[in-house]
Order: structure tokens, then C-alpha cells, then sequence
């Protein structure tokens, strides 16, 4: 019995040595495997970073209408997309609104944005965290004409400052 136990316990330590194996350089190996956006095309990099527990958040992102994989905090999205106007809209479960970023890119160029939780999302979880299921229901009335109506805000990040972020999260799947 306890040789089971102790075999259990080595299996448990060497997965989990395996999944933060991964963590710190995934971004820089999986852009230098999949090289440069196509020519004509700009690589568009959504992160959700790993702040305070205050500032972390997930959600669901489009970009053009296509699904990336869920942001969960640590987690990071990437997809290329022909140069020019984009539209990314991002959406909570259970949130009443969505996050819109319009913005345009030049072929050739990587354009990095992180999530963080909007003003409303912030009032709204203050008002779950004093008064329950009824505080954040009168905070989501009560924040109703903010000017972002969904989840998160995008942040632009320069390209350095972006790396060093992207260091620390692993791709979302």
C-alpha cells in the first residue's frame, strides 16, 4: 500500500514538473516556430496577465469574428490577420455587455494588448463582494451608461514591454 502511494506521489511530481517546464519561454518558442505574420498580413497578440488578483480576468475574444481560445489569467492569443481595420469584441460568461477595440495595423507588425477588468467589471465585483448576487445586479443597473459596457478594457503594450509580460504566461488552448 504505501509503495503505491509513493509511486503516486513520484508520477505527481514529475507531471507537474513537466507543466511548469513550459511556462517562461512558450511565447519565444512558439513565435520562432511559426516565424513572421504572412506577408500582407499583421499578428494580433491578446494577453491576460498575471497581476494582482484584483486586475486578473478572462474572457472570450473575436477578432474579424474569429473565436480565439479563451483568456484565462497567465494565458495569451495570438492570431494573424490581413493588414488593415480590425474589430475585437470580448465577452464574460454571465456579463450584461461587451468590450470593443477598433484599431488598424500595417503588414509585417505584431500589435500586443492585455486585458484588464473594466470599470464596470470592477463595480460590479464590489458590489457581488459586499452585497451578494443582489450588490452586483444593482451595480451592473447602476454602471449601465459607463463608456465600456463589457468585461475589459484593452491596454496597448509596446513590444518590449509585451515580451517581458509574455514571458510569464502560457498559450490559452
Amino acid at each position: 500500500m504505501n509503495r503505491r502511494a509513493l509511486l503516486g506521489l513520484g508520477a505527481a511530481l514529475l507531471v507537474s514538473g513537466c507543466l511548469t517546464g513550459k511556462e517562461g519561454t512558450e511565447y519565444a518558442v512558439v513565435s520562432q516556430k511559426i516565424g513572421a505574420p504572412r506577408p500582407g498580413h499583421a499578428r494580433i497578440v491578446i494577453m491576460s496577465l498575471k497581476d494582482s488578483w484584483l486586475d486578473r480576468t478572462n474572457c472570450d475574444a473575436k477578432v474579424d469574428g474569429v473565436a480565439l481560445p479563451r483568456l484565462l489569467p497567465g494565458t495569451y492569443a495570438y492570431v494573424d490577420r490581413p493588414a488593415g481595420a480590425h474589430h475585437v469584441v470580448a465577452t464574460q460568461l454571465l456579463f450584461p455587455g461587451e468590450s470593443y477595440l477598433d484599431f488598424t495595423t500595417e503588414p509585417g507588425k505584431t500589435y500586443f494588448y492585455s486585458i484588464r477588468p473594466s470599470e464596470r467589471s470592477r463595480a460590479m465585483q464590489g458590489g457581488g463582494i459586499a452585497f451578494g448576487l443582489v450588490g452586483m445586479g444593482v451595480m451592473a443597473a447602476a454602471s449601465s451608461g459607463a463608456d465600456n459596457k463589457g468585461p475589459v478594457d484593452f491596454v496597448p503594450l509596446q513590444e518590449g514591454q509585451a515580451k517581458t509580460a509574455l514571458a510569464e504566461l502560457l498559450q490559452a488552448e
